[in-house]
């Protein structure tokens, strides 16, 4: 094996409708055959990347934006929340009014009965509301929590030096650990295989794909990613819908131009 592919999921792999298309996993596929080891990494959970692992053979993943890095199966590194951190988020977003959704590796639970912009954003990703547990960070190991705030809203987010926030949906922000990041994941799961970032490549398309992108051996940014997301990127190709995976692949090289999805 000489490079390893790293797949974002929501808008890279998967198309609006959250739905994977023929192209993208024709393309995996042929990457596995030619012996290119093939990974996630996503700002998702564990608990709910199980069928793009399955349908694509995918074994190796990072999640929680770089908190969880599973290689072959086996959990090789956590980098769960500090929990004095996690007391002080919980405060100061009751105080200004922000819910709150905390996730481990096994399931996720908010911090208030109902709230219309949990139930909004976590729609996008066909999830429902989370069961109502306010104690569950006290007593977990919390891997990634998520916060509740419109955009225009949410310039007083609680002050914490030990996380950061990133903005993944228009009504919400992910906060992980300082210094944590999908780049940091990566270095956790390719020390394992023997590569060195060089040998990367990074599919992705949302803020919290910048720092893979940029410290990928190459980045490649989806059509439809944001502007700023492609000015990190080596390679910007078309949409996901558009057959982005296939023709990125072709561009830097990993496919023949002549490979065509419809014969695989």
């Amino acid at each position: 094996m000489t490079k390893i592919v790293f797949f974002d999921i929501d808008d890279t792999l998967l198309d609006a409708q959250k739905e994977l298309p023929a192209s993208a996993k024709a393309a995996v596929r042929q990457l596995q055959k030619q012996g290119i080891y093939t990974a996630i990494a996503t700002g998702r959970a564990p608990f709910f990347i199980s069928p793009v692992l399955a349908e694509l053979n995918i074994h190796s993943y990072i999640c929680f934006n770089g908190q969880y890095v599973v290689f072959e199966n086996e959990a090789i590194y956590k980098n769960p929340i500090n929990r004095y951190a996690l007391q002080q988020i919980d405060e100061t977003a009751r105080e200004r009014d922000y819910p709150l959704v905390y996730m481990n590796e096994i399931t996720m639970k908010a911090n208030v009965p109902h709230n219309e912009l949990i139930e909004k954003s976590l729609r996008s990703l066909k999830l429902s509301h989370p069961e109502f547990d306010p104690h569950f960070y006290k007593n977990k190991e919390i891997y990634q929590a998520l916060i509740f705030a419109n955009e225009n809203a949410g310039r007083d987010l609680p002050e914490v030096d030990d996380v950061t926030y990133i903005r993944w949906h228009e009504s919400s922000l992910d906060i992980v650990p300082k210094g944590g990041s999908k780049a940091e994941g990566i270095k956790q799961m390719i020390g394992r295989l023997g590569f060195q970032m060089e040998d990367v490549v990074a599919f992705g398309d949302g803020m919290n794909d910048i720092e893979m992108l940029q410290e990928a051996g190459t980045g490649v940014a989806m059509g439809n990613a944001h502007q700023v997301v492609k000015d990190h990127a080596d390679f910007v190709t078309t949409n996901v819908e558009n057959d982005g995976i296939v023709n990125g692949l072709k561009e830097i090289g990993l496919l023949s131009r002549e490979f065509d999805t419809v014969k695989q």
